[in-house]
């Protein structure tokens, strides 16, 4: 091959894994958000696509004239780290108010190109007035509305939704506000991830977790009661989804056929190409394994990380439950109480007894987020992978998230 061939070679792969990590990270990417991701992923659309689908079964489309990127990321298991949240400071979780209005709002844009916030609210209130299953929406209550325009920021930070004249937020304060909106119904449509679509669900509106379960089978693997092939690629299409979303995988974590596939010729073969042509390092130890990103890219949430009091607390608390095997809650306030009276001038909205217990629940959220402990029977216990965040060693972790 010409010296012109090899560096055309170098320069696919490398977009390639970039490609992979940029989507693993947004997995809605637009060119107005980040032109330089988007014209890589564009190149190479049809590579990433095959890559996905192999390797995980997600489904990747890019519409290359719409501007957007959409890869279909569908989880082993639920997971409630990633909530939406509200744009305004705090950036707090949404309710379940927020979410109920999110889906109404999206399904009353659907069909209309072009609308104004005024005349959204009338048919959110309408639709919901229609569902004996939905809660009235009153634009009277100025909570309601702010929970309306919060679904409302959301759609557009994804872009789904442009107010091409006036601010949404206005619409809190006045319902006379006047904003115009331009709906890209077709990127809407993506914005659902479910393998089976809401409209086809058959189970009754009254059993939400059946209807949960049903949104989320997915044909192509059958019954489950099937061999072979069918049982082979659920196998191989779950623990890499597991590998390339969670923070770390342990062995106990996975099921039977998992395990099995892993620890196949097969199996270690394919964990070491994908993770080669991601552009990742796979570290893999008797407990378990990792994916490590080292430029980042893939990497939404970091740890250890000095960006929020939570994450410098759950560090200090990683390292007192790994030394004693294990901690009850009240155990870990102490700890926090011990830090707080160290440092008077850091963290000072925790700086009370209630303050403690806060800051000790939002620590110990951000160590379950990151798979580096989990509880048993009361007790916050750490896993094997907390052992790569220990003092001693913790100027050579590194990102895995």
């Amino acid at each position: 091959m010409s010296a012109l061939g090899n560096q055309l070679v170098i320069a696919e792969r490398e977009e390639v894994a970039r490609g992979v990590r940029v989507l693993l990270a947004s997995p809605l990417l637009t060119a107005r958000a980040r032109p330089a991701d988007f014209e890589v992923v564009r190149r190479r659309g049809a590579v990433l696509t095959r890559w996905f689908d192999y390797y995980c079964g997600w489904r990747l489309v890019v519409e290359a004239r719409a501007g957007y990127a959409r890869l279909s990321k569908i989880r082993t298991t639920i997971d409630a780290s990633r909530p939406a949240r509200r744009s305004r400071t705090g950036a707090a979780p949404f309710d379940r108010r927020r979410y109920v209005l999110l889906c109404v709002v999206a399904a009353e844009l659907l069909g209309t190109p072009v609308t104004t916030i005024g005349l959204l609210a009338d048919r959110v209130v309408q639709a919901c007035a229609a569902d004996p299953a939905l809660p009235p929406f009153d634009t009277a209550s100025r909570a309601q509305r702010q929970a309306f325009v919060d679904a409302l920021r959301l759609l557009e930070g994804l872009e789904a939704l442009a107010a091409v004249d006036g601010a949404t937020d206005s619409y809190v304060d006045s319902t006379a506000a006047k904003v115009l909106y331009r709906v890209d119904a077709t990127l809407l449509m993506r914005l659902i991830a479910a393998p089976t679509g809401p409209s086809r669900l058959t189970a009754p509106v009254t059993d939400p977790q059946a209807r949960l379960t049903e949104l989320l089978v997915e044909p192509r693997y059958g019954t489950g009661e099937e061999g072979g092939f069918q049982r082979t690629l659920h196998a191989r299409h779950r623990l890499f989804r597991r590998l390339l979303d969670d923070p770390v995988v342990h062995r106990d974590d996975l099921s039977e056929a998992e395990l099995a596939y892993a620890s196949s010729p097969t199996g270690r073969q394919l964990l070491r190409r994908a993770a080669e042509e991601a552009g990742m390092v796979l570290e893999e130890r008797a407990e378990g394994w990792l994916l490590v990103d080292p430029d980042g890219i893939a990497t939404d949430v970091r740890f250890p990380d000095d960006g929020s009091h939570a994450r410098i607390a759950a560090l200090a608390l990683l390292d007192r439950i790994a030394a004693v095997g294990g901690a009850v809650p009240e155990q870990l306030t102490g700890e926090i109480g011990e830090l707080m009276r160290r440092f008077p001038a850091w963290a000072k909205a925790y700086q009370n007894d209630d303050g403690h217990a806060r800051l000790r629940d939002a620590a110990v959220g951000v160590l379950l987020d990151f798979g580096l402990v989990t509880w048993r029977e009361g007790v916050v216990v750490a896993t094997p992978a907390a052992a790569r965040y220990t003092v001693v060693g913790i100027t050579e972790a590194r990102e895995t998230r």
